[in-house]
């Protein structure tokens, strides 16, 4: 009788979710965007540990964060008694890393980091409790201008993915003197309405009453609106530089709606803060959000830096991607090598390595548990496959050493193969796929075909 543990089936922990194969293709498309935006406001890339030490967050989000408090996966090394955290964000491992290795010694610095994060989370569709962020962080600069070029940077990529439903908040949440002066008065205010006030909320108001100004509770509403705007605490130096950003936008014709409530749920933050936000994903409708941190550097045991930055849900925009339509699917490869006997299988190996140093992608039909399969069942294959081209050996092919080029997207099926010396055949699937109007691979440019050829 078999062992029952032996055979239990295991599943993946709840809330951190595999990217199939069929999702594959809109990640690389949205990551390769992405990518291509970011180098051309020239950031760099830069890559920090999943796993940080528990002080990093505690110090850089603050004691009294929901993050913090009840939302980090935290335990203790057995090995060393060192206490570690998967990291909920990675703002904070940047600004490690900017300090450790003394990145800005010599001139102000654009980052940007695309990885998972993780937070104890209750699963939904857009919050996960493994997720991933693309962010960038510009550390060293001091005013307005870079402010307005991540937001920039933002509206350009909305724009290369084919995104519209995204509106921009932003605001200022001034300096800690003006916050200090601006949280006297709303916790004084928020006292008066304790009976309005939900439990969340009453448990925010002498620790980070500033996050009640961000409450979802709908009873809440009218209370929030009419409590004191931190706008009106803002000195000339916070007013001039958020008029600096608003500037900048309108020059660039990027449209925003000041929120006098809009605050950031991290302690670091200061002067300006944004959100970009839709509303096709319900109440998980903010897609980025950033703004500048000042305080972090020092905060960190640094010298006083000034930085910025935004972080965006990579799953909730790949949702909106879904939302605003479009064909994500990509074929698996350029050509799907079909074959039957075993001189025809060696010479295909052949083929395919030719073809892939040419910079085609090729798939070469192997056995699989009922065998090779017929010529019929691989021809099958090799449509599902998404290939534009079937190439077909068999004995007759192998003994008058040519192969048979079957395109497998030809509008017009009856004339649609032809017999190829092997000699020529590279040369001349690399003319068929350039002047091929119908045919659209993902990478696969006449460019790196010719340089390849």
């Amino acid at each position: 009788m078999a062992d029952p543990k032996k055979t239990e089936k295991i599943v993946g922990v709840k809330g951190m979710n595999d990217v199939l194969p069929d999702d594959a293709p809109l990640w690389e498309l949205f990551e390769n965007t992405v990518q291509s935006v970011l180098r051309s406001y020239g950031y760099q890339q830069i890559r920090t540990p999943i796993v940080e030490p528990t002080a990093l967050f505690a110090r850089g989000l603050g004691e009294v964060t929901d993050i913090v408090e009840k939302e980090m996966y935290s335990f203790t090394d057995s090995m060393n008694g060192d206490a570690l955290t998967l990291r909920p964000e990675c703002t904070a491992s940047v600004v490690r890393s900017v300090l450790e290795h003394n990145l800005t010694y010599d001139s102000p610095k654009r980052l940007w980091y695309a990885g998972p994060m993780f937070r104890h989370e209750r699963p939904q569709k857009g919050r996960y409790r493994q997720f991933h962020q693309v962010g960038a962080e510009a550390v060293g600069f001091a005013g307005p201008d870079i402010d307005a070029e991540l937001i920039l940077l933002c509206q350009r990529l909305w724009d290369d993915l084919g995104l519209t439903d995204i509106r921009l908040e932003i605001n200022s949440i001034g300096d800690a003197a003006e916050r200090q002066r601006h949280r006297a008065d709303l916790i004084s205010y928020f006292e008066q309405h304790h009976d309005q006030l939900d439990a969340d909320a009453q448990r925010r108001l002498h620790t980070n009453p500033l996050r009640i100004m961000d409450t979802k509770n709908p009873a809440m509403q009218e209370l929030v609106n009419a409590a004191p705007k931190l706008l009106d605490y803002l000195g000339d130096e916070s007013r001039a530089h958020f008029e600096g950003v608003q500037r900048l936008l309108r020059h660039n014709s990027v449209p925003f709606t000041i929120n006098p409530r809009l605050v950031r749920g991290m302690d670091y933050y200061n002067r300006t803060v944004f959100e970009w936000i839709t509303d096709k994903l319900g109440s998980q409708g903010t897609v980025c959000g950033g703004g500048r941190y000042d305080p972090l550097v020092e905060i960190f045991g640094g010298k006083p830096t000034p930085a910025v930055g935004f972080a965006m849900g990579v799953e909730r925009l790949l949702e909106l991607m879904k939302v605003a339509g479009g064909d994500f699917s990509r074929s698996q490869c350029d050509v799907y090598l079909v074959h039957q006997g075993d001189e025809a299988q060696l010479q295909s190996f052949v083929i395919g390595e030719r073809l892939r140093d040419a910079g085609l992608d090729v798939v070469l039909h192997c056995a699989a548990a009922g065998g090779l399969g017929s010529f019929k069942s691989q021809m099958k294959r090799a449509d599902a496959s998404g290939a534009a081209y079937a190439i077909i050996l068999g004995e007759d092919e192998i003994a008058s050493g040519t192969a048979i080029v079957k395109h497998l997207r030809e509008a017009d099926m009856t004339n649609n193969q032809q017999s190829v010396s092997l000699e020529a055949l590279t040369d001349h699937l690399i003319d068929r796929m350039i002047g091929d109007d119908e045919h659209d691979h993902g990478h696969l440019h006449a460019g790196q075909l010719n340089t390849h050829h």
